[in-house]
């Protein structure tokens, strides 16, 4: 697939896709919102407006996506117990995330009690940040076992460089070039997860770093923008 028109309409066609599209909205009309706010306040009220839809609207293509960590458990736990424990935590604080994430958008659109966001988002944030560790903790482990793997690899070359058929050539440079993909999609991740580990603390230890405009801005468009890359269609 080469057309980029093509990859567009199959990445949009995805929910991932569509989210990181309108978490781009999101979080460029705050970054807006925070420019304009003083000089030209009727443009902000829009900005405004666009924020708070956008971000409805995302928890709306949400629903149910709690159950993507509990099938990921399921079909895939972990190929040694280290990583079997991280991806039980990781995936828990998904879970928590998403699950709680349903009640704090029926909270925001009047369908349950208004009360109940502030707890709802609270709780949500804080099985954000949770997972969100364990998920860089897990991307950071097998990122530094590529390299090992990398490495070892570009030794095995040297040292039988006379010796090697045009085969075992050609597997060692796709050994090499899929150990250089999966660490490029892991830093996305990694970037992805601290940017949104970010936002999460703003919600659960309110702090001038976290909760500024600029911040918020660039957090969530350096989580989408990573999404993007990573779900990019080949």
């Amino acid at each position: 697939m080469n057309d980029t028109l093509d990859k567009l309409v199959v990445f949009l066609a995805k929910r991932d896709g569509i989210d990181k599209l309108v978490k781009t909205f999101q979080y460029v009309s705050k970054l807006v919102h925070w420019h304009v706010e003083s000089t030209h306040p009727d443009f902000a009220d829009r900005a405004k407006k666009w924020e708070v839809a956008s971000g409805l609207s995302r928890k709306a293509f949400r629903s149910g996506r709690f159950l993507t960590g509990f099938n990921a458990l399921r079909r895939n736990p972990g190929s040694s117990p280290t990583f079997q424990l991280l991806a039980v935590l990781a995936n828990a604080g998904e879970m928590v995330y998403f699950f709680f994430d349903h009640f704090l958008w029926l909270s925001r659109i009047g369908v349950i009690d208004a009360r109940l966001a502030k707890r709802m988002s609270y709780t949500s944030a804080f099985g954000e940040a949770f997972g969100y560790v364990f998920f860089i903790i897990t991307d950071f482990i097998l990122i530094n076992e590529g390299l090992k793997m990398q490495k070892k690899l570009i030794l095995q070359s040297e040292v039988s460089k006379d010796s090697k058929s045009t085969v075992e050539v050609e597997t060692k440079e796709k050994s090499l070039k899929k150990i250089k993909e999966d660490r490029v999609m892991r830093l996305m991740g990694m970037s992805a997860n601290f940017a949104d580990l970010i936002i999460a603390l703003a919600e659960i230890e309110p702090n001038p770093f976290c909760n500024h405009a600029v911040t918020l801005g660039i957090s969530g468009l350096v989580s989408a923008w990573a999404g993007w890359y990573r779900n990019w269609p080949s």
